[in-house]
């Protein structure tokens, strides 16, 4: 397994301890569906996920998950208030044109948001800028930045920020070091890797 992919099983125990059985689970940036299979068979919830690239849906649909294709924000709009019990952004979040306003209909959607990123303001990140002027290369980053889909993205104290500022409660977060797998037990602006947000309404 490569080392991606064992970061992504962890953020995925994470995740799967604040949802409960049976719950109603949107997942929105779903990917090939890994997450949602995996919350269905151990915890029996009723997961739907989104995404906008088609050959990724196939994916769902081959591993027995409903999976919509289009873009996130559009879709939200279709549903009712409190349609699902969480909403989950698994490293998606940066991706969206609107995070704001997509988070905003998350919101209203379901009762509660769970938000996994990369900590951009990491110290290796900033010690690459600081001493090399340019973005670090790992299996984070794997790409140059001119082959990288458009993203943008933010630190945990960035993050914060905006909870604030919008007026969203955060229920719980866990902070990962850079090996996303032991928890950061200090200053996690500056030595977390990855972080995970349980949120909800004010």
């Amino acid at each position: 397994m490569n080392p991606n992919a064992k970061k992504r099983q962890v953020d995925f125990q994470v995740i799967a301890r604040w949802v409960k059985a049976g719950d109603r689970v949107l997942d929105l940036g779903c990917g090939r569906g890994v997450l949602l299979e995996s919350l269905i068979q151990k915890q029996s919830v009723y997961g739907v996920g989104v995404d906008i690239e088609l050959d990724k849906i196939i994916s769902c649909v081959k591993r027995g998950v409903s999976a919509y294709h289009g873009e996130v924000h559009g879709i939200l709009e279709n549903f009712a208030d409190a349609s699902f019990d969480r909403v989950i952004f698994s490293r998606s979040v940066d991706l969206l044109e609107q995070p704001n306003a997509t988070l905003a209909e998350a919101l209203r959607v379901g009762k509660y948001v769970t938000v996994g990123f990369v900590n951009h303001g990491f110290w290796r990140n900033r010690l690459s800028f600081i001493l090399r002027g340019r973005r670090i290369e790992n299996e984070v980053y794997p790409k140059k930045w001119y082959e990288s889909q458009p993203t943008n993205p933010f630190s945990i104290d960035e993050f914060d920020g905006f909870c604030k500022s919008a007026g969203i409660r955060i229920v719980s977060r866990e902070y990962l070091l850079g090996n996303w797998r032991d928890t950061c037990p200090f200053l996690p602006g500056l030595f977390a890797g990855y972080a995970i947000y349980d949120l909800t309404k004010a």
